[in-house]
C-alpha cells in the first residue's frame, strides 16, 4: 500500500525566455490555495492526499497542468473554481474531471 492515496504533482516551472511555462499561469497562488482547501477538507496526511510542486512536465502548451496519481490523470486548471471542482470530484469521489482532463 502506497504511503498517500493520491499525489498530486503541479508544475511550477519557470522559464528565462519568452517560451510557455506554467508558473506565469498563477500557479504558485493555486499550488498554495490547493494545499490549505486539502487541509480544510481533511485530506492531507498519510493514507490521504499529498501535494507536491514539480518541475517542467513537458506539457507547456496545455498549461497550466497538475498531474494525480496514482491515476497518472492530467489537468489543466484555470481558477479555484476548477482546482476546488478537482478536489470535490476527483480525490473526495474517485470522479475524474472530464472537462479539464487533458
Amino acid at each position: 500500500m502506497s504511503y498517500f492515496s493520491h499525489h498530486v504533482f503541479f508544475c511550477l516551472n519557470q522559464r528565462k525566455d519568452d517560451q510557455p511555462c506554467c508558473y506565469r499561469l498563477g500557479t504558485d497562488a493555486l499550488f498554495s490555495y490547493t494545499k490549505q482547501k486539502i487541509h480544510e477538507v481533511g485530506l492531507s496526511g498519510p493514507g490521504k492526499v499529498r501535494i507536491n510542486k514539480a518541475g517542467c512536465l513537458s506539457r507547456c502548451s496545455e498549461g497550466p497542468v497538475l498531474v494525480i496519481y496514482p491515476e497518472a490523470i492530467w489537468y489543466t486548471y484555470i481558477d479555484q473554481e476548477d482546482i476546488d471542482e478537482i478536489i470535490h470530484s476527483h480525490l473526495l469521489k474517485g470522479q475524474i474531471v472530464e472537462r479539464l482532463r487533458i
